[in-house]
Formats: C-alpha cells, sequence, structure tokens
C-alpha cells in the first residue's frame, strides 16, 4: 500500500463519516470530547481515511482531515467503476465489492459509500459484513479498493495482450 500520494490539494473533498462523543468523568463532572473520522478524495481515484480526536468537533475534523492526507492511496476505476471483484478485510469489518453496469450507481451503506463516492466510483455493488463500526468498515473499504489491480497492469505482469486479459 503505497502513502503520500501526489494530489492537488484544491481538489480534494472531505467527507465526514462518524462523529463521536466521549465523556471523561472528572472531579467536577463530565469532561466532554469528540473524536471524527474523516474520507478524503479527489473523485478521480485518489482516497484516504483520517481519525482526529480533540475537545471541539471543528478541531477534530480538521485534525482528521490532516490525518487522510498523509494516508492517500491510488485506486484504478475502470469505466466509472472497479475492475474486478474484491473482499476487503480490517479487524472485524467484511466488505465485498463488485463492478457493476453504468447507471447502477453507488449500491452501498453509509460508510462505504462515503469512501466509494469520495474515490470517484459511479456505479457499483458493495456489501458489509461483520462489524458495521464505521472504523472498520472504513479500513476494510480502503483495503479492499488498495487491493485492486488495473488490468493493463496485469496484462504487462503476465505478458499478454490486454485483450487476452479479458477474454481468457
Amino acid at each position: 500500500m503505497s502513502k503520500g500520494i501526489k494530489v492537488n490539494e484544491s481538489e480534494l473533498k472531505e467527507k465526514v463519516v462518524a462523529i463521536n462523543r466521549v465523556a471523561k468523568v472528572v472531579k467536577g463532572g463530565r469532561r466532554f470530547s469528540f473524536s471524527a473520522i474523516v474520507v478524503l478524495g479527489d473523485g478521480e481515484g485518489s482516497v484516504g481515511h483520517g481519525l482526529g480526536k480533540a475537545n471541539e468537533v471543528t478541531d477534530a475534523i480538521s485534525k482528521a482531515v490532516d490525518d487522510a492526507r498523509k494516508n492517500l492511496v491510488k485506486i484504478p476505476i475502470v469505466n466509472d467503476t472497479v475492475p474486478h471483484e474484491m473482499y476487503g478485510k480490517y479487524s472485524g469489518g467484511y466488505v465485498f465489492v463488485k463492478p457493476a453496469a453504468p447507471g447502477t450507481g453507488v449500491i452501498a451503506g453509509g460508510a462505504m459509500r462515503a469512501v466509494l463516492e469520495a474515490a470517484g466510483v459511479h456505479n457499483v455493488l458493495a456489501k458489509s459484513k461483520g462489524s458495521s463500526n464505521p472504523h472498520n468498515v472504513v479500513k476494510a473499504t480502503i483495503n479492499a479498493l488498495s487491493k485492486m489491480r488495473a488490468p493493463h497492469e496485469v496484462a504487462v505482469q503476465r505478458r499478454v495482450k490486454l485483450s487476452k486479459v479479458f477474454n481468457g
């Protein structure tokens, strides 16, 4: 998984996946802090996720965006969909991502939808299994996307023509 992809910073779009409020009990009462999960993408195949924690929601989101910039990965997109089926796993979160015909749209749940839309995938079928924790689902989805290989990469690796990759 390559990290630190060079992307035009102005084109990155952020999506807040989840905000969690946690309370610490102290002598004077409860002290609240927030954690935020953010997905960052350029809509053209680069996507990353980040986690930020702070005493204010806006600070937590800005920290998460900074963290997501450090975790950008490049994924292959073929005709506005993913090139092939793939399973992804992170901790207890399992995801299945499958290419779809043009006009299908993004058929996916909350955290997966945010990752796929930020990456620029417009037609995809996806299913989340196991843990529904947004942390695990986001990381499992990025795991599945980062394991995908573009058809031309497979053709070069196998030393065959591109048409042979598709037709066997």
